[in-house]
């Protein structure tokens, strides 16, 4: 869905389908229904604030701001959901963090166990804030995860879907614990599909003999998003 530009100060939307949904509403069985939606502003460029203020930054972001049409496609869409929190008075926003240390921040898979690399590596991911005392409301309960789908899975876990892109989404429920900060973390075993040398030579990189992919981990209370690449030999 998308706001489009008029002359007139009526404000009209341009709501479209993704590929998911044409899919449930194909199958005509009445089990098709839209019963949420979300905002977004990955279109938002914030430095406008930190620039000239909240006022000055406020008028520029209105007027200057593109206004991204509707895409069908999911996985494109909202990369960045706007969050209502009821706390006129906060402050913080938490982020996302790995546990474990990455060399060069790359994750790297091998889809053999004769390899130089593991095939599989359980990494943690944490919510982090500085100081104080998170709003409850941004604690996250769960995670969502996106993987290609092709040379990548979670281990134990199963897809609550995949994409005509091959790309994964997974709902991971956090660890039960929370700590004084009402932090939450979450455990995750990655591990490299055993692709075959067809596949494996169509993806790979010109250069070298890897494949690169990108993983998206994001909360989803908070909305804090991480993502990293992952390097398959």
């Amino acid at each position: 869905m998308g706001f489009l530009d008029h002359s007139t100060n009526n404000i009209i939307l341009d709501a479209v389908l993704t590929d998911m949904g044409r899919e449930a509403l194909s199958r005509n069985d009445g089990s098709f229904e839209i019963f949420k939606f979300a905002f977004s502003d990955e279109e938002v460029d914030y430095g406008h604030i930190v620039q000239f203020g909240r006022t000055v930054g406020k008028e520029k972001i209105e007027k200057n701001t593109p206004v991204l049409e509707a895409t069908t496609q999911g996985s494109l869409g909202q990369k960045f959901r706007t969050r209502s929190v009821n706390n006129d008075s906060l402050t913080r926003l938490p982020t996302l963090s790995i546990v474990q240390t990455l060399a060069n921040s790359v994750l790297s898979l091998g889809r053999s166990t004769t390899g130089a690399f593991s095939t599989s590596t359980f990494l943690t991911f944490k919510q982090f804030l500085n100081t104080g005392t998170l709003d409850p409301d941004l604690t996250d309960f769960s995670y969502r995860v996106s993987v290609d789908y092709l040379f990548l899975g979670l281990s134990n876990r199963v897809p609550d879907s995949v994409d005509s892109n091959n790309l994964a989404t997974y709902t991971i429920p956090a660890d039960p614990s929370i700590d004084s900060q009402n932090l939450s973390q979450v455990g995750i075993t990655f591990f490299a599909k055993s692709v075959s040398n067809d596949l494996f030579s169509t993806y790979k990189q010109p250069s070298a003999e890897l494949v690169e992919k990108v993983v998206t981990i994001s909360g989803i209370n908070s909305g804090a998003s991480l993502s990293f690449r992952v390097n398959i030999y």
